[in-house]
């Protein structure tokens, strides 16, 4: 067994930071480096740039700040876009800000672990690659440098509702949320009232559903 896990372990040697997730945060820090003449490997367990923008936003999203204040180092947003872009607008401009400096981010790569080794002073992250369901194969990517940019919202949360799992109808995140079109003529709980609580109430008015809302703070 020992012999059969070796033989699919593979060592990578990174000469410069490894940086773990390609949304924007990893992107212009690669541009950065890279703007200096310094090499980086960037790794994300999803198959695309930008993965939480894509699959976990909600149809309407758009910045919720002026695209002056959103943009990434080097490269502004076109001039044609609204002051104000919206989601797929901001994933075509990632894109092609990626493509722009050359960043190409190993997809499929799940982090399993972390560990800085003391003896050599050097991290060691293994992944296993993602890109088939009966892959085992594990690369040990080593480096002196390691860089997190896999974004602080990156897991959804759920607040411990006493008898929450009495409630016979769906529970959503925000992440799963997409249209409320599918909530038409119901009447639906939002909890919170940040930017997402406040925009998902909205799109369900639009779509012709019922919220409500609670929060914790008065």
């Amino acid at each position: 067994m020992e012999s059969k896990e070796a033989e699919l372990l593979r060592c990578v040697w990174v000469n410069g930071p490894i940086i773990v997730g390609a949304g924007p945060s990893g992107l212009a820090t690669a541009a950065s480096l890279g703007q200096l003449g310094v090499p980086c490997v960037v790794l994300d367990r999803s198959d695309r740039i930008a993965s939480l923008w894509h699959y976990r936003t909600y149809d309407r999203l758009k910045l919720h700040l002026p695209k002056q204040f959103c943009q990434l180092p080097f490269l502004p947003f076109p001039p044609h876009f609204p002051d104000y872009p919206s989601k797929h607008q901001f994933l075509s401009y990632v894109n092609s800000y990626a493509s722009r400096f050359n960043i190409r981010p190993r997809f499929n790569q799940s982090v399993q672990s972390a560990r800085f080794d003391p003896l050599c002073s050097l991290w060691r992250l293994r992944t296993l690659d993602l890109s088939s369901p009966d892959s085992k194969s594990t690369v040990e990517y080593i480096s002196r440098w390691l860089i997190v940019a896999s974004g602080e919202n990156a897991e959804p949360l759920l607040p411990d509702i006493p008898g929450l799992e009495q409630f016979a109808g769906p529970v959503l995140h925000t992440s799963e949320y997409k249209s409320g079109e599918d909530f038409r003529g119901q009447r639906v709980l939002v909890v919170g009232c940040g930017n997402s609580g406040m925009e998902v109430s909205l799109d369900l008015c639009n779509q012709a559903a019922v919220p409500y809302m609670v929060v914790r703070n008065s």
